[in-house]
């Protein structure tokens, strides 16, 4: 099969950093033939490549058989929904879209051209080999009955500088929100990937608690399972240094995931068996420690991309459909929705009626936030980040 035709929209650094992938051979099967981004910030253009400036241009020029969408999130609906009726194949940066509505409706426009073309979502730290290898353990029973999660992820720092570099950023009516759908679609696309959705989401957020923002940058998430376990989600961008670390407590002992290492004090015999065959009230299972080896980060993006390139060329199967980045936003959307009216969301939440309050929240914001003149990678930091997590 000849090499795929890709176009890449949004030269920040994402664009750039996936369009350097290309260049310089790390994606095989494909050729860069288009490129976009309507601020005019484009790099030096080298053979084969078309330069543009408007998206609707680039989408329906010819030139290009899949798009990679590496634009800020509000802007995912509309250029996705486009590309996917111009038959094109279709790669969708992290958050798939600001709201539950908003990835219904790309997920219906891709419905509707028969899922004969990909669409999927850069969610690239599926292919961290400690998520990877935690996965394996959950669908293979080795942890047991999962009792009880707990992950706090808040090594995600940010200052007032980060904040007020562009007037659209943390902002209701410009992003749709704060830590939970810009640092952390990809934590709350691990947990659902990882341990399912929950049947219920209630939200204890911080909105402006560390900065001069609207909207949230501090988050505490409980989610209740119709299995009986309990999970509990903090994150935040006011703590520093912050930790990343992620328990799973089960019938077997304790997993862990923190500083590059997984480790697992298992239990001998699973609580529920010893606690029925004791005859002591205060003994406990034996355990014994294991330290589970784990080489590198994987193929991060990278990988995702030469994926998205196999799927479109050979079938290959998805690392992560697009189809289920609608999972990550409803939890966001059920969190803040949760904050914003004090109760417990119910899934699947109401998605038209969150669209219409934030909407109105945007629409009603009278909040002056501090500006500053930045360049648009002013922000690398981000990109970092997107491979620390």
């Amino acid at each position: 099969m000849d090499n795929v035709k890709y176009g890449i929209v949004g030269l920040g650094n994402m664009g750039r950093a996936h369009r350097e992938n290309i260049l310089s051979g790390k994606v095989k099967g494909v050729d860069l033939t288009a490129i976009c981004d309507v601020s005019g910030s484009l790099p030096d253009k080298i053979e084969g490549e078309s330069q543009f400036t408007d998206v609707d241009e680039m989408i329906n020029s010819g030139l290009i058989d899949a798009i990679h969408i590496c634009t800020p999130h509000p802007s995912h609906r509309e250029i996705g929904i486009k590309s996917l009726e111009a038959n094109l194949h279709v790669l969708m940066e992290k958050p798939l879209a600001v709201d539950k509505a908003d990835c219904e409706a790309l997920i219906n426009a891709y419905e509707k051209t028969g899922q004969k073309k990909v669409f999927a979502a850069m969610f690239n730290q599926r292919t961290d080999p400690h998520y990877k290898t935690l996965k394996r353990l959950i669908d293979s029973n080795d942890l047991g009955e999962i009792r009880r999660i707990h992950w706090s992820v808040t090594d995600w720092f940010r200052t007032e500088y980060y904040y007020a570099m562009g007037g659209w950023r943390a902002t209701w009516k410009g992003e749709g929100g704060g830590v939970l759908l810009n640092q952390c679609p990809h934590n709350l696309d691990l947990f659902q990937w990882l341990f399912g959705m929950p049947e219920e989401v209630t939200g204890f957020l911080g909105f402006g608690r560390y900065h001069q923002i609207e909207v949230e940058d501090d988050a505490t998430l409980y989610f209740k399972y119709n299995d009986g376990k309990n999970a509990t989600f903090i994150t935040s961008t006011g703590e520093s240094p912050g930790v990343n670390r992620l328990e799973v407590i089960s019938e077997r002992g304790v997993l862990t995931v923190e500083d590059g290492l997984i480790k697992w004090e298992r239990n001998e015999t699973q609580t529920s068996e010893f606690s029925l065959q004791s005859m002591s009230g205060f003994s406990k299972p034996d355990t014994w420690k294991v330290e589970i080896p784990i080489n590198g980060r994987g193929g991060q993006h990278v990988e995702i991309m030469q994926n998205f390139i196999n799927s479109i060329s050979n079938g290959e199967e998805l690392i992560s459909p697009a189809v289920e980045g609608i999972h990550s936003v409803e939890l966001a959307n059920a969190a803040l929705l949760s904050a914003w009216e004090s109760k417990p969301i119910q899934l699947p939440m109401d998605a038209k009626k969150y669209s219409s309050i934030l909407k109105e929240k945007g629409d009603t914001s009278t909040f002056q936030k501090k500006k500053i003149d930045a360049k648009a990678t002013a922000s690398a930091d981000d990109f970092a980040q997107s491979n620390k997590t």
